[in-house]
């Protein structure tokens, strides 16, 4: 699995997040523009951000695995991430963006190296819909108000049925590519992972 560790400067060990680009038939790796500005702005923040390609992509192996590989995926980053020298392995969190939001949603919510999670534009699906009524670890839901593919009365509706823990963030002019609002959707991202992990 290719992959990219930002460090934060210092010594000792920080918080760390694990990144889930976006659907991997339709261009999406760990390069896509939402993925790398959250990248920065944990980095900004002292946390770890650990950027991978899902099977298939880039230069990490496999093909596609229909959602149900990639869940694997995030498996072995988390555990890459907490073995990792400078990670706090009791401070760990995962992102995900689009499909990468509804890949990471099922592991995050039973691994226990998960202590939170940011669910930016997930998709409003029913088995989504199932896991975050049952999930009690903190989660960040992120939407644009101009999505096309998820109508804003829907992420409310996804966000109403979630148990607590649970914030929610609505930018009304963006969409679902995030183009000119990566800078305000990386840093409620980051704020977020801010105060959950250094609870």
């Amino acid at each position: 699995m290719e992959g990219l560790c930002y460090l934060p400067d210092g010594s000792g060990t920080f918080p760390g997040v694990v990144l889930c680009h976006p659907h991997p038939l339709y261009g999406g790796s760990m390069d896509n523009n939402v993925t790398m500005a959250i990248a920065s702005a944990l980095l900004g923040r002292g946390i770890i951000a650990f950027m991978f390609n899902f099977r298939g992509v880039g230069r990490s192996q496999g093909s596609f695995g229909n959602g149900i590989g990639e869940q694997q995926d995030v498996e072995a980053a988390l555990g890459w991430l907490s073995a990792h020298l400078q990670a706090d392995p009791n401070k760990l969190g995962v992102m995900g963006y689009s499909f990468g939001a509804a890949v990471a949603l099922p592991v995050a919510c039973a691994d226990e190296r998960a202590k939170a999670m940011a669910l930016v534009s997930l998709p409003a699906e029913m088995a989504q819909i199932d896991e975050i009524r049952q999930c009690r670890k903190p989660k960040l839901f992120v939407f644009g108000g101009r999505d096309s593919f998820i109508p804003q009365g829907r992420a409310e509706e996804m966000y109403e049925a979630a148990a607590e823990p649970k914030q929610f963030h609505l930018v009304p002019s963006a969409d679902h590519f995030w183009w000119g609002f990566e800078e305000e959707l990386a840093g409620k991202v980051a704020e977020f992972f801010s105060q959950t992990l250094n609870d």
